[in-house]
C-alpha cells in the first residue's frame, strides 16, 4: 500500500515536470489575458462602437442630402367638350420624369443638438470607463488566481513535506516490529496515519490542477490543460500600504465612482434636452432638380423644369398634452437620483475600504504570530521526533507534534494569501490595478 501510494504520487510530480515548458510572471499572465481574455476584447469593441457614435453627424449638427431620381405614367380615357359636343380621347399616355438633389437642415432646436452631442462625447467617456472598469476587474481576479496557485503550490509542498515525516515515522515502527519492541496497533497507526497524509496530497493535485486551469482560463489560452508554470514560489507580502493615500486615490481615482458620475451628468443633459423643447425650431430645405412630363393631349407634348427650390420653415409647440412639462419633471428627478446613487456608491466604497483596511491590517498582525509559531513548532517537532527515536515518546504524541507543524505552516500560508488579496482589493478600489503591470 505504501510503495503504490508513493510510486504513483513521484510519478505526477514527475509528469508534470516533463511537460512545464512556460514559466510566467504575474506581469506576463496579466499581458497575456489583456491581450487574449474575451471579456477585454469585447469592452473594447464596445468602447469602439461609442467612440464611432460620438460624432457631429450623429448628434444632428450636419445637414442631410438626398439625390433621388423617378419616373411613372399613367394611360387614360380622356372626354372633352368639343364643337357642342364631347370629344373622346381613348388611351392617352402620360409620362413623367425627376430627379433632383434635396438639402435639408434643422438650424436650431432650442440647444437639443448641442446637448445630444455633449452626451455622446459622455457616452464615449463612460465606454472608456467600462473599458478601464474591465481591466481593473481582469487585473485583479488573474492577481488573485495567480496567488492563488502560488498558495496551493505552498501547500502542496507542505504536503509533501507531510508524506515525508510519516513515511520515516513508519520506517521507524517498522524498524522496531521487526525486533518486536512495538505493537501491531502501532504500526497500524502508522500505517493509516502515512495513508491519511498520501491521500491529502492526492487532493491537493487535483487543486493544483484546478487552479492552473483556471489561470489558463483567464488568460484564453487554446490549451486550457497547459502546464504554465509560475515565476513565483512565495507570496511576497506587502507591508508598506498606506491607508490614506489608498483612500484619497479611492475617492478621486476608483472607476465605478467616476462612471456614478459621467452618469449624473448624462441625467444633466438629458434635462437639458427635455428644456429644448421649450424654443421653437428653425428647419432649411433646398434641393436643384429637373421634372419633364410627357402628354399626349396637348399640342407640345413635352414640359419641363430645370431649378432651384428653397424654403423656411419655423414652428413651435403650443400644447403636447403637457408631456414637455411631464419630461422635464422626471429628468429633474433623475438627475437627483444620480447624485443620491454617487453618494451611495461613495459610501459603500468607504466601507469597503475600512472593512479591508482592517483585514489586512489584522492578518499583518497574524502573519507576525503565525511565523513565531512556526519557528516554535518546527522546534517540537524535531524534539520529538529525536524522542521518538529514542523509544522515550509515543506515537501519538509525534504524530500530535507533526500535525501541529503542518497546522503552523497552513495558518502562515492562509495569513500571507489573505494580506495578499487584502492588497490587490485595496489598490483595486484606489484606482491603481494597472500597477502589478509594472
Amino acid at each position: 500500500m505504501k510503495r503504490t501510494v508513493l510510486t504513483v504520487a513521484l510519478a505526477a510530480s514527475c509528469g508534470a515536470g516533463i511537460y512545464a515548458q512556460d514559466i510566467y510572471s504575474l506581469k506576463q499572465c496579466i499581458e497575456t489575458g489583456l491581450e487574449r481574455n474575451y471579456s477585454i476584447r469585447i469592452v473594447r469593441n464596445e468602447e469602439q462602437i461609442a467612440a464611432n457614435n460620438a460624432t457631429p453627424g450623429n448628434a444632428g449638427y450636419l445637414p442631410t442630402a438626398d439625390l433621388n431620381a423617378g419616373f411613372g405614367g399613367s394611360v387614360y380615357n380622356n372626354n372633352r367638350p368639343a364643337d357642342g359636343g364631347t370629344e373622346q380621347l381613348p388611351g392617352v399616355r402620360s409620362e413623367t420624369a425627376d430627379a433632383g438633389l434635396n438639402l435639408q437642415w434643422t438650424a436650431f432646436d432650442g440647444f437639443a443638438i448641442q446637448a445630444e452631442y455633449a452626451r455622446l462625447k459622455e457616452l464615449q467617456r463612460l465606454g472608456e470607463l467600462h473599458t478601464r472598469m474591465t481591466v481593473e476587474d481582469f487585473i485583479a481576479g488573474i492577481a488573485g488566481e495567480y496567488y492563488h496557485l502560488v498558495r496551493q503550490t505552498i501547500r502542496l509542498g507542505n504536503l509533501r513535506y507531510a508524506v515525508s515525516l510519516s513515511r520515516e515515522r513508519l520506517r521507524i515502527v517498522e524498524e522496531r516490529y521487526s525486533i518486536g519492541s512495538v505493537s501491531r496497533m502501532d504500526l497500524q497507526q502508522a500505517q493509516v496515519d502515512f495513508n491519511a497524509d498520501s491521500s491529502m496530497l492526492f487532493t491537493q493535485f487535483e487543486t493544483l490542477h484546478s487552479s492552473r486551469v483556471r489561470l489558463n482560463e483567464l488568460m484564453a489560452l487554446d490549451d486550457v490543460d497547459r502546464f504554465v508554470r509560475i515565476r513565483d514560489s512565495v507570496i511576497d507580502v506587502n507591508t508598506l500600504l498606506d491607508e490614506t493615500s489608498l483612500r484619497d486615490n479611492m475617492l478621486n481615482n476608483n472607476a465605478a465612482l467616476l462612471t456614478s458620475a459621467r452618469n449624473r451628468t448624462l441625467s444633466e443633459l438629458d434635462y437639458r434636452k427635455a428644456l429644448s423643447r421649450n424654443y421653437p425650431y428653425v428647419r432649411l430645405n433646398a434641393g436643384y432638380g429637373y421634372t419633364g412630363t410627357w402628354t399626349g393631349t396637348e399640342a407640345t407634348d413635352l414640359q419641363q423644369r430645370l431649378g432651384l427650390n428653397y424654403g423656411l420653415t419655423v414652428g413651435f409647440t403650443l400644447f403636447d398634452g403637457l408631456n414637455r412639462r411631464r419630461e422635464q419633471r422626471n429628468t429633474r428627478i433623475q438627475i437627483q437620483n444620480s447624485e443620491l446613487r454617487m453618494q451611495q456608491l461613495e459610501l459603500s466604497l468607504r466601507a469597503s475600504h475600512s472593512n479591508l483596511w482592517m483585514a489586512y491590517r489584522n492578518n499583518l498582525e497574524l502573519w507576525e504570530l503565525e511565523k513565531k509559531n512556526l519557528v516554535v513548532a518546527q522546534e517540537n517537532y524535531a524534539i520529538a521526533i529525536e524522542r521518538y527515536r529514542l523509544g522515550d515518546l509515543a506515537g501519538i504524541e509525534l504524530r500530535e507534534a507533526q500535525n501541529s507543524l503542518l497546522e503552523a505552516e497552513e495558518r502562515r500560508s492562509i495569513a500571507e494569501y489573505n494580506i495578499k488579496l487584502c492588497e490587490i482589493s485595496l489598490i483595486q478600489l484606489s484606482g491603481q490595478a494597472l500597477k502589478y503591470l509594472e
